[in-house]
């Protein structure tokens, strides 16, 4: 397909991939290591009741993936028209000021509001997934793509450890500082190392060659693939977070000694993620070889099936083995979704679409947990995983029909 990147990549592709694997890492890492002490800081912040911290807690820490989800496509759009390094500098030097003043805030509404405005300057991750994406050879983007994600898995793991670990020796608001100083390395390594060819002589290159200069929707020749990951992309994170409102007190069934439900419940928090990192780059491979569409769709097949189990567990241990084992199979989807993507819209377009795929993405995140508290109070704990198990075993059945006569297994195989 034309809108496939060159077979051979960018000149510095591996280069910038590993750069960006760092920055993706440590602005990860920046962003989640708030959690275990989120309400103590909303506490410090003058809100004294437990409950009300909790819920202050709970908008501050949404309020990022709000903003997020309804910049990404205007990002990808200043990406595609002047270049993705650009759209990495910014992201990475605007994080690391606002994750500095997050430690300056004095009441509730300035960490909100500062909350908000990461989610708007931000989106490392989601602009190296363009990069990678679009500079990568052909039968290397799986790889390259799952490499990625592997960092991403891995911030999302190290992050809350690192946040247990900091505010008890240096202070919550030193934590803050030196989360902001750990994304300023990555913005100094982004604007030195990194390197693109510029986008205007790409696109001088097309009007010279009589090329086709829709944009947008109207340049992708066919939408069903491209909206069927669109949808896998939001259903992916809706199942992944469902079960997070409910685990504790499900883990608190299971295990007998209440001294230990914390830690069971932090175990089987963290294995699905240790599951994606450690398989994401190996099914990234896989997808290179057999074809993305392939993986998607055995991907959400088997989760669907591990979903079921867990719904009838009778021990810590075996939750926390089945969430690994669905980290496993969650692995291949999000850089298959991004390669599926990527070989079916033109390069000038790919930073705008997959900027929906992001927002897609952080959709998931929002509704998940809301739809998996809202089951798990009304229909029982069970019925989360039950539920969560016929979605993706539907989603796997539309994009069977999505990919049905398409040819793009064919096109994502180098």
């Amino acid at each position: 397909m034309s809108s496939s990147p060159p077979s051979e990549g960018a000149p510095h592709w591996r280069r910038n991939l590993y750069v960006c694997l760092f920055g993706s890492f440590s602005t990860i890492v920046a962003m989640t290591l708030l959690l275990p002490f989120l309400p103590l800081y909303v506490q410090q912040l003058g809100v004294s009741s437990a409950k009300a911290a909790v819920q202050w807690s709970g908008i501050a820490f949404g309020a990022t993936f709000l903003a997020a989800a309804l910049v990404s496509p205007l990002w990808g759009r200043m990406a595609d028209r002047y270049g993705r390094k650009l759209i990495l500098v910014r992201a990475s030097l605007g994080m690391a000021i606002v994750m500095s003043l997050l430690g300056l805030a004095q009441n509730v509404w300035q960490l909100v509001a500062l909350r908000f405005l990461a989610g708007l300057v931000g989106g490392y991750a989601s602009g190296a997934t363009v990069m990678i994406a679009t500079q990568t050879p052909r039968g290397r983007t799986g790889w390259a793509l799952g490499t990625l994600a592997s960092g991403v898995m891995a911030g999302n793991l190290v992050g809350p450890l690192v946040g247990g670990a900091l505010p008890p020796l240096i202070g919550i608001r030193n934590t803050f500082f030196i989360a902001g100083a750990m994304i300023f390395c990555a913005f100094i390594a982004t604007t030195l190392l990194i390197k693109e060819q510029p986008v205007t002589r790409a696109a001088a290159k097309s009007r010279a060659a009589g090329a086709d200069t829709a944009t947008g929707w109207a340049s992708v020749p066919d939408l069903r693939p491209v909206l069927a990951m669109l949808f896998t992309a939001g259903l992916l994170m809706f199942a992944n977070m469902s079960i997070e409102p409910i685990i504790t007190v499900y883990v608190s069934q299971l295990v007998h000694d209440a001294r230990h439900v914390t830690l069971v419940s932090g175990f089987v928090m963290s294995a699905s993620a240790l599951g994606s990192v450690l398989a994401a780059s190996r099914v990234g491979r896989l997808a290179d070889r057999i074809g993305a569409p392939s993986v998607i769709i055995a991907c959400l097949a088997v989760c669907a099936a591990l979903l079921v189990p867990q719904a009838f567990v009778t021990s810590g241990m075996q939750l926390v083995v089945l969430r690994f084992l669905m980290g496993l199979a969650l692995a291949g989807l999000l850089p298959c979704i991004t390669s599926v993507i990527r070989h079916s819209v033109p390069d000038r377009s790919a930073g705008y679409i997959l900027g929906y795929a992001t927002s897609a993405n952080y959709a998931g995140q929002v509704t998940g947990p809301l739809a998996g508290g809202f089951v798990g109070a009304h229909l029982g704990m069970p019925a989360v995983f039950l539920i969560t198990s016929g979605l993706m075993l539907g989603g796997a059945l539309f994009n069977g029909w999505a990919f049905r006569g398409t040819g793009s297994d064919s096109t994502q195989r180098g």
